[in-house]
């Protein structure tokens, strides 16, 4: 039975949550400044030559980056378990903000020559190592914090934060776009952002250490504590970490594919001006950060699976259909209901992919288990998503990666429909609750 909160409870969960989440948003902010300006500094690192191989390099060096995510949830997943939320969250953000100030303050190609690359492709190793841990540390703390009852609402920040650091990242290029002209922008206004990551970064830190531990981690007991955060009592949990795999494979492709390839293909398909695609996307994901905590308050309400179920019975059906008429419109208003409409859809599985993870393990391997699952498939099918699907464009082939992101949530709508309902289930309540009766 879940116990009432008072209100000065209520208001220190609420401080927390905001706390962890607020760093989630600057790790995503830093994250996503890079790919927003590397037009604008992609020169700056590689020798004068063929723009478009500039843009490639850093490209790769972005892939490089997403590559680390599962190294990080590794590393800093296991260290969440044996050293706390709070220690491991502190360190993530500590990692985040010293890549992006190496960044700011690297000296272009024509000054240090080859070093200036390496420099940039070392700050992109980190951020991708501190972004891979961040995740599952970030979702088990905040699902852990949060009170009974309420975990899907403010587990559900997590992707609020994570879409509103692109949000601010877009918002930050826009402004400098606008009082820089195009040659100090390439020259050193790129370098702005960067900082802008690096101080937000320090900030987040020293709100980081004010922060609570969670009381599942301050009363795991000495045995559990002997063996947390390792491989070999992950591994006690096959069916929960199949379970993260199945649920995280069409949701990640999903996401991707409505969040950032759909951009491209307003505008390489479609045929729809930048601009226009760059404000529909900004109102879509405006939206979309909005629904985030509607959804998690659902599923509160009703349970984690019905919400799953519906994303994966909408995504199979509906994904093929909603790219056979974007390719056909014309009018930007249409465009942004059909981005909606997908957006909709995966907000059954951004809102609360991280409390029905976390309700899967036990605290000495939670962060662990949420966090390098996930990361693993991310790499694998979220992070190719967009160049498959680019790479079936250039074959003339193109709509067949619809069926593909169609067939992938396929796949987890069978697992949502096989699984249990998480929160009837939950590891965190059972263990609240047996360590209230002691």
């Amino acid at each position: 039975m879940s116990q009432p909160i008072d209100r000065a409870q209520r208001r220190r969960i609420t401080s927390n949550i905001f706390k962890g989440s607020v760093g989630n948003l600057i790790e995503w902010y830093d994250w996503y400044v890079y790919s927003a300006f590397a037009v604008y500094f992609s020169a700056e690192f590689f020798p004068k030559g063929d723009p478009t191989i500039q843009l490639l390099n850093t490209a790769a060096i972005f892939a490089v980056g997403f590559l680390m995510r599962p190294i990080g949830s590794l590393l800093m997943g296991r260290y969440a378990d044996r050293h706390g939320r709070r220690a491991a969250l502190t360190l993530s953000i500590t990692i985040m903000a010293s890549g992006s100030l190496i960044i700011a303050c690297t000296p272009g190609y024509s000054t240090i020559g080859v070093l200036a690359p390496i420099i940039l492709i070392f700050a992109r190793l980190l951020q991708g190592l501190s972004l891979g841990g961040e995740y599952g540390t970030s979702a088990t703390y905040l699902s852990e914090m949060a009170s009974s009852g309420r975990r899907g609402f403010y587990s559900s920040f997590q992707y609020v934060t994570l879409v509103a650091g692109q949000l601010v990242a877009l918002g930050v290029q826009i402004i400098l776009q606008q009082v820089l002209s195009e040659p100090d922008m390439k020259s050193w206004g790129w370098r702005i952002p960067f900082v802008i990551g690096a101080i937000g970064a320090l900030a987040v830190l020293w709100l980081r250490r004010t922060m609570d531990e969670s009381e599942q981690f301050s009363k795991m007991g000495s045995e559990s504590r002997a063996s947390a955060g390792t491989i070999r009592a992950l591994m006690k949990h096959p069916k929960a970490v199949l379970t993260v795999v199945g649920l995280t494979l069409g949701g990640t492709v999903a996401f991707y594919t409505y969040t950032t390839y759909l951009q491209k293909f307003m505008v390489n398909t479609v045929g729809l001006d930048k601009e226009v695609v760059s404000w529909i996307n900004f109102f879509a994901l405006l939206v979309f950060v909005v629904l985030q905590p509607i959804a998690g308050l659902l599923s509160d309400k009703i349970g984690r699976r019905p919400l799953l179920i519906g994303f994966g019975i909408l995504g199979t059906l509906l994904t093929v259909p909603l790219f056979l008429l974007m390719e056909q419109t014309t009018n930007p208003v249409a465009a942004f209901l059909l981005m909606m409409t997908g957006l909709i859809i995966v907000t059954g599985y951004t809102s609360i992919n991280a409390i029905v993870k976390a309700e899967l393990f036990p605290t000495e391997v939670r962060a662990l288990g949420v966090g390098f699952p996930y990361g693993v498939t991310v790499a694998v099918f979220g992070g190719t998503a967009e160049f498959l699907a680019l790479w079936l464009k250039s074959i003339g082939t193109e709509s067949l990666f619809y069926f593909y992101v169609s067939a992938c949530i396929a796949v987890s709508f069978i697992v949502y429909w096989r699984m249990d309902e998480s929160s009837k289930i939950s590891r965190i309540e059972a263990e609240l609750n047996q360590n209230r009766k002691k």
